[in-house]
């Protein structure tokens, strides 16, 4: 039998690689807007998890120290119920959790998350 040279073997053409090349860039146009609404969603929920922990947080606090509607919110010692011990002021897009006085208006995530976040089918509750 006679073996090929280099020379002889048969490779792909130019326009195959082309081809190649264009489904690829298409299927990685399709996947890349996916990819950014799935991150957008969970930095949503993560935010309004963080949220509702914290606002948990201040609720027993105030349980515990006997703080009346109205009264100012110590973050400090609201951390305490916290399980990492702190409350992180900020949340996961660097925008400030708007803590108020206890009661109704003792948590509130920021309008600046919540205008980052507005394409994203997620419901605020009461934050």
């Amino acid at each position: 039998m006679r073996r090929r040279s280099l020379c002889e073997q048969q490779a792909f053409t130019l326009v195959e690689i082309m081809i190649v090349v264009a489904i690829i860039g298409l299927l990685a146009a399709l996947a890349v807007p996916s990819f950014i609404k799935v991150r957008k969603e969970s930095q949503a929920k993560r935010i309004v998890n963080d949220a509702r922990q914290i606002d948990a947080a201040i609720d027993t606090w105030a349980l515990q120290a006997g703080a009346a509607d109205g009264d100012a919110v110590d973050l400090v010692q609201a951390a305490e119920y916290m399980k990492s011990g702190t409350i992180n002021p900020s949340d996961v897009l660097g925008n400030p959790y708007l803590i108020g006085t206890v009661g109704n208006t003792q948590m509130a995530i920021s309008a600046a998350t919540k205008l980052a976040l507005a394409g994203v089918a997620i419901d605020w509750g009461a934050y």
